[in-house]
């Protein structure tokens, strides 16, 4: 009988890596399963760069890495101004690479695909192999629901957008009417020429995700419910088996292993931050990062940094390399009253070990760009969050926590001193305690999801014997 074994490839930017990597150790828990990971050369490179992860697998003798080109230049920041080339890079370069990986493995050949969702290329090759494959898209569901619903939003009319005014109703996204505005569907129906790259891209993932054996998801029924039943007319295997990071940590501590703070971060963390947070008071600082991939002017990082400063509150503020267009290093040319009063309430480092300061308790709030992993850490820890999206789905999760979820507040399309001082103020005092209790109720909802008996839990459970069976 054939070794489960299974080949994972995830889109190489730190978010998706992050993700597919807490699945991949979720799996080799169980050592009939093998696992090959795919990663690029330079994703690897950073991790190995900046992480223990090749000591961590290490102790798994069912895993493995192997790399592929990405087909980028050396240089290519590969930033979230790059994502396009990054996704051609893959589909050129990397997927004839991964399609030779999966049917030229004679030894142990893979009996299923894990592989991201905007990788429609894998459809054929799971055909080719005659092999199951599972599309994990690492964005929300919500988010993808909207991406699904860009041809009837075509069809329909509403986009691309006829005038100026981004606070008009849409109603072409089933289950979401009288929720999405304009301004909250993903930042690539803004455009005026729906004839574009990432258009069509998304069309595209859109026919094909529907194709796959079963879709596996970053979320927990009670956050997601609604949309993940839209999603079972489409394909009825859906996974949901997130918070991933806490069901990570639930399951090492049920077979009594270290489960402290693993990173998988392609930046390097930057330790000290934690000591300063040890000297502030509960639920006081405000964390402002804007993840991994979204860069900001250097006219809005100064309202940024006006607004924190004018608001009083204590912060602490990662700003990335390479994040603030036009500005040199070490910040030079900044209005001396901000250092002045950076230095008596903030912290500035260049990455932070985020799970671990959302976890702090001096966290009182968290200022972010909406990512998906970021919204979820904030759920988890119960940490009211500001929403300042920068792109795709951003747009769409920025939403949802402001006025589905009620756990925070969209600043989207807004960037001035005045409307950040007054929502930090709101989060940090005006409505703290109204938005810490909305929070930590969801917090509970999100861990007992991933307890035993919780929909989580039962949901991956049914992946590990799905695939360790080969029943997909």
């Amino acid at each position: 009988m054939a070794v489960p074994h299974v080949f994972i490839f995830p889109l190489p930017l730190q978010g998706p890596v992050n993700c597919m990597l807490k699945l991949a150790e979720l799996l080799c828990l169980h050592q009939e399963i093998h696992i090959t990971f795919i990663n690029t050369e330079y994703i690897h490179q950073r991790l190995m760069n900046y992480t223990d992860v090749l000591v961590r697998f290490e102790k798994y003798p069912n895993f493995k890495f192997v790399t592929v080109a990405d087909g980028l230049p050396e240089d290519n920041l590969r930033n979230g101004e790059q994502v396009e080339k990054i996704i051609e890079g893959v589909e050129k370069v990397s997927s004839p690479l991964f399609r030779e990986m999966v049917m030229m493995s004679t030894t142990c050949a893979p009996t299923c695909l894990i592989v991201d969702g905007i990788f429609s290329f894998a459809v054929d090759i799971a055909k080719e192999a005659k092999i199951p494959l599972l599309y994990f898209d690492t964005i929300s569901p919500c988010s993808l629901w909207t991406y699904l619903a860009v041809p009837k939003l075509i069809e329909d009319g509403e986009i691309p957008f006829k005038g100026n005014d981004l606070d008009v109703l849409v109603n072409g996204v089933a289950g979401m009417e009288g929720v999405m505005r304009r301004r909250d569907l993903p930042s690539f129906c803004r455009t005026p020429d729906i004839d574009i790259p990432v258009i069509k891209l998304v069309i595209k993932q859109g026919k094909h995700i529907v194709q796959a054996q079963g879709l596996i998801f970053n979320t927990f029924e009670d956050l997601e419910g609604p949309i993940l039943s839209q999603f079972r007319a489409l394909c009825p295997n859906i996974y949901a088996i997130g918070p991933l990071h806490t069901q990570m940590k639930a399951k090492l501590s049920s077979q009594y292993l270290p489960n402290t703070p693993t990173s998988n971060s392609i930046w390097k963390e930057d330790m000290s931050c934690i000591d300063w947070l040890d000297k502030q008071p509960n639920k006081s600082v405000l964390f402002v990062s804007i993840g991994s991939l979204a860069t900001m002017s250097k006219a809005q990082f100064l309202e940024f940094w006006y607004g924190l400063v004018n608001s009083k509150t204590r912060f602490l503020w990662v700003q990335r390399p390479g994040s603030i267009i036009g500005l040199e290093d070490d910040n030079n040319n900044v209005p001396l009253e901000l250092v002045k009063s950076t230095k008596e309430r903030g912290c500035i480092i260049s990455w932070a070990p985020q799970e671990e300061v959302l976890a702090h308790p001096s966290i009182g709030g968290f200022l972010t760009h909406s990512g998906w992993n970021s919204t979820l850490e904030s759920i988890v820890e119960g940490v009211p969050m500001i929403c300042v999206p920068y792109f795709v789905d951003q747009q769409v999760n920025s939403r949802y926590v402001g006025e589905v979820w009620k756990l925070g507040l969209d600043m989207k399309d807004v960037c001035d001193r005045a409307t950040i001082e007054r929502m930090v103020k709101d989060v940090m005092d005006v409505k703290k305690i109204e938005f810490l209790e909305r929070a930590k109720h969801m917090s509970d909802l999100a861990i007992a999801s991933v307890g035993e008996g919780g929909s989580s839990y039962q949901d991956l459970d049914r992946l590990i014997e799905d695939i360790r069976l080969m029943r997909i």
